[in-house]
């Protein structure tokens, strides 16, 4: 897309894929570019609970963390056109999927193992990867997950070198080929 082009987003986009794969920093870059609020839900969580993912996982069970997400998610896509980014395990969970389908437009954020792991393994910040072997983990989750992803009604394959402006603007051209979603004005 032209730089200084003027957008008119239409609907919610929710930007879903595993951790790593850029949501909440392709999520901020493609807010400022469109000029529309951006939220991430991991941090609507957290603010809900006064307590960090990490620490709702500890303390209460993923189990009891997926519903308060479901229950931020679905506050979140009330409202005007902006971006959300949401946690790797969102896109899961069916009525998730079927909220977001009908209110919003999900954005797969394909980024392939190699490229998820240079990015995730120097934190410590990520619950599910606490494991023995936490590259081993990720590529587990990345097999069962991908079916769900691929769900999402546009893809976006995220290139392991590529910069944040360079995948926002390929976000704006995916989005821009749906003028259900985004007009050019």
């Amino acid at each position: 897309m032209a730089p200084g082009a003027a957008y008119r987003l239409k609907r919610k986009v929710v930007l879903v894929g595993m951790m790593g794969s850029g949501k909440t920093a392709i999520g901020r870059s493609l807010a400022v570019a469109l000029n529309v609020p951006f939220v991430d839900s991991d941090s609507a969580i957290e603010e809900a609970a006064a307590l960090s993912i990490a620490e709702i996982f500890a303390r209460d069970g993923e189990a009891f963390f997926r519903l308060r997400e479901t229950e931020v998610l679905r506050r979140l896509l009330a409202g005007t056109p902006g971006i959300i980014s949401t946690g790797g395990g969102a896109f899961l969970a069916a009525e998730n999927r079927d909220m977001i389908a009908r209110d919003a437009v999900a954005i797969w954020l394909d980024a392939d193992l190699e490229t998820l792991w240079e990015r995730v393994r120097h934190k410590d910040t990520r619950p599910l990867l606490r494991t023995p072997d936490p590259r081993g983990t990720l590529a587990r989750l990345l097999d069962e997950r991908r079916d769900f992803y691929a769900q999402a009604g546009l893809r976006l394959p995220i290139g392991f070198h590529a910069s944040i402006e360079d995948t926002t603007q390929s976000a704006l051209r995916l989005l821009a080929s749906r003028p259900d979603i985004l007009e050019t004005l």
